[in-house]
């Protein structure tokens, strides 16, 4: 018989009730370090006193209005965001798969009221995740994932993550926009080279096209700067956000320069949760927290601390670690065919360690950004007793 929770996901049997900082306690009392942040969208750990605080403050006055009228949370967040990125305009929703439709709903817009309606085709990238709406799953081009779903949505191309050749091969008279994430995290923690997100920006500008970027697993201080792609010193023009930007509240976000955002009038796009007075106290909670002096900094800091202990854990396992690759606070290690990423998340819960596969068989790592060194320390000490629980030969003797 069928559950009444819908069987959708393949869950590890740990009913967490109660989280502090980087750590999680199941109802009976087992305590797990987690370096997976609920997929890289608990920003600030859990139970933040300020993100705590500002939810409940904001719940005990109002949650919801709608956007029939104005929510001055939500004006002070696209404010705040606005003053910090590249964009003049900000759309509030519920998820990256939102955040993520509507951007691709806001380039066909654009290109539709400059007189190309024919561009509606937008290049995307092998091994991208963009989300699991009809649209966006077309966009991540995932065979697996649109099995049984009917037809693709049209308007999107995929080619190899990375080869520039193959993206301006690519674009002709259909093409109106690329949609790129900095690190492609659900396709194996790959980051694209900041010269490639440079070439990128200049094909875009040379063919008259839109720059979209994917930030919903990058953004909002993950890579050690607040966007991934402010490393490249560049701007897209127009970017979605999600996950870390409410600290573990559904809140997601479309930020856009003028050029496209003033398009989406009145009318529309919409969203009847998007940006209500909770979700926007959430928002501006994780701002003010991220934007402190000095976090960010903290943020890089530990990042490469944490960096160059998968550098030492990858030599002194290389019967189950090829190489460690990803950015800032979202890194993974890439194992060998023999061992795979769903074995080795097993081996690190185990270890009492909370971690996140990904393709191209990673384990991913994405700790809050309010993890501390002698954390990170303890994530290695566990990691590297989870190796040795799947290193082959051991795993032979252990039969013997």
């Amino acid at each position: 018989m069928i559950p009444a929770l819908m069987p959708t996901y393949n869950r590890a049997d740990l009913p967490f009730e109660k989280g502090e900082g980087a750590w999680l306690w199941t109802v009976d009392g087992r305590r797990f370090l987690d370096f997976g942040a609920g997929i890289a969208t608990a920003s600030l750990g859990h139970a933040h006193p300020h993100l705590v605080q500002a939810i409940a403050e904001q719940a005990a006055k109002v949650m919801h209005t709608s956007n029939l009228y104005r929510i001055p949370q939500a004006e002070r967040l696209a404010a705040r965001l606005v003053e910090t990125s590249f964009a003049d305009s900000v759309f509030f929703c519920n998820s990256g798969a939102e955040a993520n439709e509507g951007m691709i709903k806001a380039v066909r817009k654009y290109n539709a009221e400059t007189g190309h309606p024919e561009r509606n085709v937008a290049v995307c990238f092998d091994g991208a995740f963009h989300g699991r709406t009809l649209a966006t799953l077309a966009a991540t081009g995932n065979a697996k994932y649109l099995e049984g779903f009917g037809p693709a949505m049209p308007g999107f191309k995929h080619v190899p993550f990375g080869n520039m050749n193959a993206v301006r091969d690519a674009i002709d008279g259909s093409v109106g926009a690329i949609i790129v994430e900095p690190v492609q995290g659900e396709g194996g923690v790959r980051p694209a080279s900041l010269e490639f997100l440079r070439e990128l920006r200049k094909a875009c500008d040379e063919y008259g096209i839109l720059l979209a970027m994917d930030e919903v697993q990058t953004g909002v201080g993950r890579s050690g700067k607040l966007w991934a792609h402010q490393w490249a010193g560049i701007e897209p023009d127009v970017m979605s956000s999600a996950k870390g930007i409410g600290g573990g509240f559904p809140l997601g976000a479309i930020l856009a320069k003028e050029k496209v955002a003033k398009h989406l009038k009145a009318g529309t796009h919409g969203s009847t949760y998007g940006g209500n007075p909770l979700a926007c106290a959430a928002g501006n909670a994780v701002l003010d927290v991220v934007l402190a002096p000095g976090f960010l900094d903290q943020v890089d800091r530990v990042a490469r601390y944490l960096w160059r202990g998968l550098l030492a854990l990858a030599e002194r396992h290389p019967r189950v670690v090829e190489g460690v690759q990803g950015a800032g606070l979202l890194v993974g290690l890439r194992l060998v065919p023999e061992v795979s990423n769903g074995e080795m998340q097993s081996a690190a819960v185990a270890e009492g360690l909370l971690t996140v596969a990904a393709g191209m068989n990673v384990l991913r790592l994405a700790p809050p950004l309010i993890v501390t060194e002698a954390e990170v320390d303890e994530a290695l000490r566990l990691l590297d007793r989870a190796l040795l629980r799947c290193t082959p030969s051991a795993a032979k003797d252990a039969a013997k």
